[in-house]
């Protein structure tokens, strides 16, 4: 006698039919095709992730560039004082500075 599993896979289908909720057309529908839109997006999602945090990181280098600029200072030699001296302090840490305390930051630069 063989075991046909009809509530497992019923209760799987439906499990990934819920996750394409408002995908359009037979994407949230049809199993096989949702299955394969549920895939793609988890995929894109990871991929995306790893997208944003480039973006953010030249979103700061793109902050810290313009602070330098104002203190009379190249970036690049910025960051040389900053690895020479080695400090701990993050491009991410450093624009936080450079925007909400640009006193600081000034003081950074010139301790360089």
């Amino acid at each position: 006698m063989r075991v046909k599993g009809g509530t497992v896979r019923k209760r799987r289908h439906n499990k990934i039919i819920a996750k394409t909720k408002g995908y359009r057309m037979t994407k949230s529908k049809l199993y096989k095709v949702a299955h394969e839109a549920y895939m793609h997006a988890g995929q894109y999602s990871y991929n995306d992730r790893r997208k944003r945090a480039a973006q953010f990181r030249n979103l700061w280098i793109t902050r810290l560039n313009a602070a330098c600029k104002l203190n009379g200072i190249q970036y690049k030699d910025f960051i040389a004082g900053l690895k020479k001296k080695n400090s701990e302090l993050n491009r991410k840490v450093l624009s936080d500075i450079a925007i909400n305390n640009p006193e600081v930051f000034s003081f950074i630069v010139k301790s360089l």
